[in-house]
């Protein structure tokens, strides 16, 4: 299928960058590592350290890595098998409907890619950085590690100059949360705040830390018993004072328009962004683009891959008046034609014309979407298509959007969620609801897990957030639409056989 030639483009320039930076990502677990994979010599902790942050693009910025293991897996999204389209070997569908296998290609990358980041980090350490060089690299390895517990409940890692013909330790779920909470603790003081002038959300900040906190402490009990998690009251009040800190450095504020965050130029105009990957239009970059491209139908501008699609039934949560369910964007709407955020229905070029699809039928998209698409007339319709990043079309290949990872709504989604796991839902109530007026939602009555879930998918739609979310509610082995209610073990994703040692055991079921 052509797509997979452009996939294996888009990670080329990010391979490049980091074999130019003398740091070796791609680290195996099992240590069968050459000496031409080694760090060695003198080397530039500057020039290392923006290795470190270029080495999560490929597991986090793109949607073949984290991206796909949280939201393909999840009600969220949908992938179709559209004839002889989008099976590629039937990867996407053991995803939705949690049929994956220790042989899965995505989650043996995704970890592989993880790692990489995680050694990276710890490599830099062995070259005299600065204390605030080495207090990022060690904030992108907690980010790194977070994502491993969360995903794959066990952590391998090195030691920094460890011996490398030697199978990596491992950190269980609680060992490795326990570890990242120190790490951040330790490098609080030496991180720079995000009030001062020279700070840039691309460059981990206190505030970053801390909001990695807060995901530590709202999801220990998940991570260390995950068929039913616990909230111990201790964690939400860290949780709670967290936010609270966040929110009194006066830097961030919610978004007048919610897709401002997802913007091309959303490093100056975005005023919730936290913490992002710094993409440069036209130089450095992601693959965000793929974003773009996935979704669309190849007659559309930008002439897509016609695959990725949502779900009807979590389109129905949203209300009509929710701006975060799309609208008309300047610079893409009027570009392209393409609204922002959910397309159904019709679909229209940017001087109002109805476009068709290949058989000259209306191009427009159905609600109804299949896991396999059959029906010829149907193959290229099917499924809402969903833009959560604004097309740049002037850098369509390289855009300039900086990759999201944390917003001030996620802090005070967290905070709310802590108030109501702490018996005082009432005031995490009144947080959800200003969140929902400045998003044109109408109020909730009231503050429940249920209620809580749906607002959570609602706010962080497509931002790698569904599975950790569904997992913490106890919502994530149920049945929906297309996936039949599933077994335990798909609670976490297995260790790739290949990455097996003595060390790193498989999760249990696999």
């Amino acid at each position: 299928m052509k797509i997979l030639n452009k996939k294996k483009w888009l990670v080329l320039p990010v391979a490049f960058l980091i074999l130019g930076s003398c740091t070796k990502l791609d680290e195996n677990l099992n240590s069968e590592l050459t000496s031409s994979q080694i760090s060695s010599g003198a080397a530039d902790p500057t020039t290392l350290l923006k290795g470190v942050y270029t080495s999560l693009r490929n597991p986090f910025e793109a949607p073949w890595g984290v991206w796909s293991l949280q939201e393909v897996a999840s009600d969220e999204v949908i992938i179709p098998t559209r004839g002889g389209d989008w099976d590629d070997g039937g990867d996407w569908r053991a995803f939705h409907l949690h049929k994956w296998t220790s042989f899965h290609s995505r989650i043996y990358s995704t970890l592989k890619d993880l790692t990489g980041t995680t050694f990276a980090a710890t490599d830099l350490l062995r070259y005299n950085p600065t204390t605030q060089q080495a207090a990022e690299a060690r904030f992108v390895r907690a980010l790194a590690t977070f994502s491993i517990i969360d995903l794959f409940g066990q952590v391998p890692y090195r030691e920094p100059g460890e011996n490398l013909t030697l199978p990596a330790k491992v950190r269980t779920a609680k060992e490795a949360t326990e570890f990242i909470i120190s790490e951040l603790n330790a490098i609080m003081a030496t991180l720079p705040s995000a009030t001062a002038a020279s700070s840039k959300p691309y460059i981990a900040t206190k505030e970053a830390a801390k909001v990695l906190l807060m995901k530590c402490y709202l999801n220990k009990g998940a991570f260390t018993n995950r068929a039913a998690p616990t909230f111990d009251a201790a964690d939400m009040a860290k949780v709670i004072t967290l936010a609270d800190e966040i929110t009194a450095t006066g830097k961030y504020a919610l978004a007048a328009n919610y897709f401002d965050n997802f913007a091309p130029n959303n490093e100056i105009i975005s005023t919730e962004n936290i913490f992002t990957g710094h993409n440069i239009g036209g130089g450095e970059g992601s693959g965000l683009n793929a974003f773009f491209y996935a979704p669309s139908h190849y007659n559309m501008n930008p002439g897509g891959w016609n695959g990725f699609s949502t779900l009807s039934d979590f389109y129905n949560k949203f209300t009509a008046t929710d701006t975060r369910r799309g609208m008309s964007y300047p610079g893409m709407t009027n570009v392209g034609g393409v609204k922002i955020g959910f397309n159904v229905g019709q679909q229209y070029n940017q001087n109002g014309v109805a476009l068709k699809d290949r058989r000259g039928n209306p191009l427009a998209f159905t609600p109804e979407v299949n896991i396999i698409e059959k029906d010829v007339n149907h193959l290229e319709v099917a499924g809402i298509r969903v833009y959560k990043y604004a097309i740049d079309y002037a850098q369509i290949g390289n855009p300039n959007n900086d990759w999201v990872y944390f917003r001030y709504a996620d802090v005070l989604m967290m905070k709310a969620e802590a108030l109501m796991r702490t018996t005082n839902a009432p005031a995490g109530l009144v947080i959800v609801n200003n969140i929902r007026e400045i998003r044109g939602a109408a109020a909730l009555n009231s503050l429940t897990p249920d209620v809580m879930i749906d607002e959570l998918g609602r706010e962080f739609y497509w931002e790698s957030h569904r599975r950790t979310d569904l997992i913490r509610f106890g919502k994530w082995l149920n049945a929906w639409q297309e996936k039949a209610a599933s077994d335990a073990k798909y609670l976490l994703y297995p260790i790739p056989d290949n990455q097996l040692n003595e060390n790193l055991k498989q999760n249990p079921g696999y």
